[in-house]
């Protein structure tokens, strides 16, 4: 799978966020906390080759992978994109503005998404703008499934969410979808021109 597609290229104009930075923010935390790969791995459940993948920058993961990583380390997965010039926002701060898409968006191949919000203190949800690269099931190595639930609203372009029972819904701009994120699912673009969709999607352990 390719870190980035022409498509991705041709719809936006911010760049990647360097999966090396990420990469080198999820092994500070996992070596802070005394953690081996293999205890990580067991703690998430992702493979141990894939956790070293990701600390090398060797590949380009799902947010699933990543969510999984970070709920085993007990940090926000907002921890693991922000640079440390980012600072923290104070815990009395009431309100966090972004325009969209606001800066750099990690790219896996299939989807170009950026976290929305995520400076704000003890996030309870998980705001993320989201380019649909994908336009194909097979691009995609497995259904991707996390806890919790999710909302999708289409933004620009069209979208179909194919779920792992074999149901499938199509959404267009302004249409939304509120569905259990611990069943699998994809997000594949069905724009009739060919472009990106651009999705704005909202998820919650809870």
């Amino acid at each position: 799978m390719s870190d980035r597609s022409p498509a991705a290229d041709r719809a936006g104009s911010h760049s990647p966020i360097d999966r090396s930075e990420v990469g080198a923010r999820l092994r500070t935390v996992r070596k802070s906390q005394q953690l081996t790969l293999k205890q990580l791995s067991e703690r998430s459940g992702v493979p141990v080759s894939t956790l070293s993948k990701m600390e090398l920058a060797q590949v380009s993961v799902s947010y699933e992978k990543l969510a999984a990583a970070a709920r085993a380390l007990n940090v926000d997965i907002a921890q693991l994109f922000r640079s440390a010039e980012m600072g923290e926002v104070p815990a009395s701060t009431t309100v966090v503005v972004h325009p969209l898409p606001s800066g750099p968006g990690y790219s896996t191949g299939t989807y170009e998404y950026q976290l929305i919000a995520g400076e704000f203190p003890e996030r309870l949800m998980t705001p993320m703008y989201a380019r649909i690269i994908a336009r194909e099931r097979q691009q995609f190595d497995e259904f991707i499934r996390h806890p919790g639930q999710e909302f999708a609203l289409v933004l620009n372009g069209r979208v179909r969410i194919v779920f792992e029972t074999g149901e499938s819904v199509s959404i267009g701009e302004q249409e939304t979808a509120y569905f259990n994120s611990n069943v699998g699912h994809i997000y594949l673009s069905e724009s009739e021109d060919g472009s990106d969709a651009q999705v704005m999607v909202v998820m919650t352990d809870r």
